[in-house]
């Protein structure tokens, strides 16, 4: 019986972040100009994210006689449903020595560089479902296994309104991993839905804003948050390109809004292709951005395609990079090698400071 062609009809982003097997990627805007690449005979199976697109495509394809099927549930059911591969020992045994230098080496470099944990801290990890937090809460696991000081972690997920099958997905992840994540509840993306302008930013200082407010309740004084070293670079650059401005995603910084508390990145130096390496060594599945928005804005493509600068950023980098191997860390040194004389201004606590205020007196 000849082997079907998967197709996923996801955006690219979402290819990334995780597939089925060697799926072949066609998002669903380049469908009708690649249609013509797909065998005749070959039987075809379509999956999108839950299903919809995937059954009016296969029923289009069969219509011009191609043996195409789609799959019911789409990705996500797929995810919920199908047995995982791995073992909890294989996931454990990884971090010690498969992928010790990638994950385990740079995590426990940025917790001792920049003073993350500290000897009686209590710490919220905050697990969003994505590969990224996943990771951060098994990294946590294996840095309390080694007991140097004494500190205690609390795993947290917040529901913002996930669906019943992302909500499944985190919860099913979480029990294989050997996560005791604490799940609870806020109406996030029901606040943020209806809002037109920036609803991805209004969304994450509320996200963060309530985990800060749930951590202090719980008694911690940090909250851990999972983003890597892609994120930090990508900040810099959406910054300057997007933002017109000098700045970085910072490996700790306090809260504002609530006193004493802290916020901390401890996967800092990790590489995302690292984390993938990882989650697909393992089998492992997560959900990307599960929100309201993101959903709605799958059905119409241009405004997805519009709104995810993020993704624009890091095929720029890509691009640079075949020319340059070594210009993530030299976009990542940037900020740590900032030449203030050479700036024509700055601003900090105090105000903005530009150079013409002290340039007669360097004479």
């Amino acid at each position: 019986m000849t082997k079907a062609l998967v197709i996923d009809l996801r955006d690219e982003g979402a290819y990334a972040y995780g597939k089925i097997g060697d799926a072949l990627n066609i998002p669903c805007r380049d469908f009708s100009r690649r249609k013509g690449e797909l065998p005749k005979d070959r039987p075809i199976l379509l999956y999108c994210q839950t299903g919809t697109k995937s059954k009016a495509l296969a029923a289009s394809l069969k219509e011009e006689g191609y043996d195409a099927s789609y799959l019911e549930g789409g990705y996500v059911r797929w995810v919920i449903e199908s047995p995982w591969q791995g073992t909890l020992e294989r996931v454990e045994t990884g971090i010690r020595k498969k992928f010790h230098k990638e994950l385990w080496t740079k995590f426990a470099k940025a917790v001792t560089e920049y003073r993350l944990v500290e000897e009686g801290d209590t710490i919220a990890v905050c697990i969003s479902g994505g590969k990224d937090s996943m990771l951060m809460a098994k990294l946590f696991q294996e840095l309390k296994r080694h007991d140097k000081f004494p500190f205690a972690l609390k795993f947290l997920v917040m529901d913002p309104g996930y669906s019943v099958e992302n909500r499944k997905i985190i919860e099913k992840n979480c029990a294989l991993l050997n996560i005791p994540a604490e799940i609870f509840e806020s109406d996030i993306f029901e606040s943020v839905f209806t809002v037109e302008k920036s609803p991805c930013y209004l969304c994450a200082r509320m996200r963060r804003g309530t985990l800060y407010a749930k951590a202090q309740s719980l008694g911690c004084n940090k909250i851990a948050l999972g983003h890597h070293f892609d994120d930090v670079i990508e900040t810099i650059l959406m910054g300057m390109l997007y933002g017109g401005q000098v700045q970085t995603m910072m490996p700790k910084l306090y809260s504002t809004n609530f006193k004493g508390m802290q916020l901390i990145r401890p996967l800092y130096y990790v590489r995302e292709e690292d984390i993938r390496r990882w989650r697909d060594d393992n089998d492992l599945h997560f959900i990307q951005c599960a929100c309201k928005f993101t959903e709605a804005a799958a059905a119409d493509l241009e405004r997805q395609e519009s709104s995810s600068k993020r993704l624009e950023i890091k095929n720029l980098i890509k691009t640079l990079k075949r020319t340059n191997p070594q210009v993530e860390n030299n976009i990542f040194k940037s900020v740590q090698n900032v030449n203030l004389s050479t700036v024509i201004a700055y601003k900090d606590k105090e105000g903005v400071h530009h150079f013409l205020d002290r340039y007669k007196e360097e004479l």
